[in-house]
């Protein structure tokens, strides 16, 4: 999954796109480098970041998306949405395929019955509180049966609404210290127990930089390092920046994975 945004202050700043020729660019390149998935986000989630209204983010995203549904009509997108409103939209007017709402349905309470009416994966990410607060809310009294225990909850209520097709993703940075992080990743391979696919997005993340002393711009390597570990220990989707070197990670771990059965 090759990430776009269209936004001018995404913490990666080789990501940010927002004229027609660099959001086609850059759908053309992830596609081009091995990409089965293009997600559109117009709203940055990092800590500094402020809010867009749905309104906002439906008039920044709306017509990127009509750009990439003019020039790749059988692309598979995502929207990287917390707005019920936004999620509809988008499937109603250009066909979306999956909705990603890192808040698992926590910003926008409409949105768990709206992803019932609409029949689209829906990619349910665990965070705690909101993107400008998540990192005072790290206490947990065990992180990985805390995390269990909201994916399982959310997962009933979504199945009680009749959505079936979703995809896990663990939140790496989202309310968990660097520390914490690591744990999640040493454990991903229990989150098998949901039954569903599981999406790992760790590009260029803090997690990496700060260990390594770095920052994001220098992350690339540590990124194909945790994207390897993530798939061997059975992520399904990537979410990525570097699609090229993701895809490699992809063919390696598959054909190691071939013999460990």
């Amino acid at each position: 999954m090759g990430i776009v945004n269209i936004t001018p202050d995404s913490f990666y700043s080789g990501s940010r796109k927002q004229t027609e020729r660099e959001i086609v660019g850059r759908c053309s390149q992830i596609l081009d480098e091995g990409g089965t998935m293009i997600d559109i986000g117009a709203q940055s989630t990092t800590p500094s970041s402020t809010f867009l209204t749905a309104k906002e983010e439906a008039d920044r995203l709306m017509p990127a998306l009509k750009v990439i549904r003019d020039e790749f009509p059988s692309a598979m997108l995502s929207v990287d949405t917390f707005y019920a409103d936004v999620a509809k939209q988008s499937l109603q007017e250009f066909g979306v395929n999956i909705i990603n709402d890192i808040s698992g349905g926590q910003i926008d309470e409409r949105m768990f019955a709206v992803m019932g009416e609409l029949n689209v994966p829906y990619v349910l990410m665990h965070m705690r509180g909101l993107p400008q607060t998540m990192q005072q809310q790290t206490g947990y009294d065990n992180l990985i049966q805390d995390i269990f225990y909201y994916f399982s909850e959310r997962k009933a209520k979504l199945n009680q609404l009749g959505v079936n097709d979703l995809i896990i993703d663990p939140g790496f940075g989202f309310s968990k210290t660097v520390e914490q992080n690591y744990e999640l990743m040493a454990y991903l391979k229990y989150f098998h127990i949901f039954d569903e696919p599981v999406m790992v997005g760790i590009s260029r993340k803090s997690m990496i930089w700060k260990l390594l002393g770095s920052s994001p711009e220098e992350s690339l390597n540590g990124t194909s390092v945790l994207n390897s570990v993530a798939l061997l220990s059975g992520a399904a989707i990537l979410r990525v920046h570097d699609v090229k070197e993701a895809v490699e990670c992809v063919k390696i771990a598959e054909k190691i994975s071939k013999f460990d059965k």
